[in-house]
């Protein structure tokens, strides 16, 4: 039997979905049953005709990787396990939360699992976790790890959370990493990297010269099955399916919704008196800033990934930015009617 932590995320739902293609027997991790609809639009959208019957067989096990007591009842009879909990933010108030399940999570999850004796464990880290180049050389899975401004804190929990894997590793745990980019793909579109996609529909008039790598959700959860299922373990694998600007990138997604392109550089000056003045309109009226310093300074930077290993070691060809936003628009359309 399979496990699965983050179930009703983006990447989550759709390796459950994956799963129970292939017949696998699925038990999904959650802590908010209310997010279990956000999977059944999901599977209603890809497979309408087999979706109630492919939802029935998920056992639905509430529990937290915070809390190692409900993991070790979730690994009861467990052979296999995905890890895709993750808190992704750039707010500052979300830090401690983000340590507590991306870092320390992580930690009890590696233990349980070791505990537990399970045959292979598949652990979704990120690119961010392979710090940043600062010769603006392409990023490889040797990349170094350096402290640097330009380390989100959502990076170095990433980057922590990927060491007690290898911890793990080094204690007897077989198990395998992915670094994915930001993910793109059908999702709750006010939470995660779909929330670009709610922007984008309204059409965007500004753009960075930034630039960062996108992967489809799809390839992600395929490359994980093929992992898992694969002699390949202690290793880690870049799953980057296209380098590319934002401002092509969210150009992409406004003719999707058949709306203007960005035409109004964003300078540095003017990023920065956004985060500060979203900074200052959060504290009046508590509601979560749009733009942060994290996210204002990384709009300008411009990272490349190399995704050559995962292709040979797996013979794979990754879809590009243009079928990744298609899909997606194509879900959130679907939700309109």
């Amino acid at each position: 039997m399979v496990l699965v932590t983050g179930s009703t995320g983006l990447l989550g739902s759709h390796l459950l979905l994956d799963l129970v293609r292939h017949g696998k027997k699925v038990r999904a991790l959650v802590r908010n049953r209310e997010k279990i609809k956000n999977v059944e639009l999901l599977f209603h959208y890809y497979v309408p005709d087999s979706a109630t019957e492919f939802l029935s067989t998920i056992e639905w096990f509430d529990g937290d990787v915070c809390d190692i007591f409900s993991l070790d009842d979730a690994l009861d009879g467990i052979t296999e396990v995905y890890h895709c909990a993750a808190l992704v933010s750039f707010d500052p108030s979300d830090r401690r939360r983000m340590t507590e399940i991306n870092d320390i999570g992580t930690a009890n999850l590696v233990n349980a699992c070791l505990d537990a004796q399970i045959r292979k464990l598949c652990h979704v880290s990120s690119t961010a976790a392979l710090g940043r180049s600062k010769s603006n050389e392409m990023i490889t899975e040797k990349t170094q790890w350096k402290n640097a401004p330009e380390n989100t804190w959502y990076a170095i929990t990433k980057y922590n959370a990927e060491r007690e894997v290898w911890r793990g590793i080094e204690e007897g745990l077989c198990a395998v990493i992915v670094n994915p980019s930001v993910i793109l793909g059908p999702a709750d579109w006010n939470s995660g990297s779909t929330a670009m996609f709610r922007q984008g529909s309204g059409g965007m008039k500004f753009y960075t010269e930034g630039g960062n790598a996108i992967v489809d959700v799809r390839d992600v959860s395929a490359i994980m099955l093929q992992l898992m299922e694969s002699q390949i373990e202690e290793e880690r694998f870049l799953v980057t399916g296209e380098n590319i600007r934002f401002r092509d990138l969210f150009n992409k997604i406004a003719r999707a919704f058949e709306k203007k392109p960005s035409s109004i550089k964003a300078t540095s000056f003017m990023t920065g008196f956004a985060w500060r003045w979203e900074k200052l309109a959060s504290k009046l009226t508590g509601r979560k800033p749009l733009i942060t310093r994290e996210t204002a300074r990384a709009a300008h930077a411009v990272y490349e990934y190399d995704s050559s290993k995962i292709i040979q070691a797996l013979n794979y060809r990754f879809k590009n930015a243009d079928e990744a936003i298609g899909n997606t628009v194509n879900f959130l359309n679907t939700l309109k009617k």
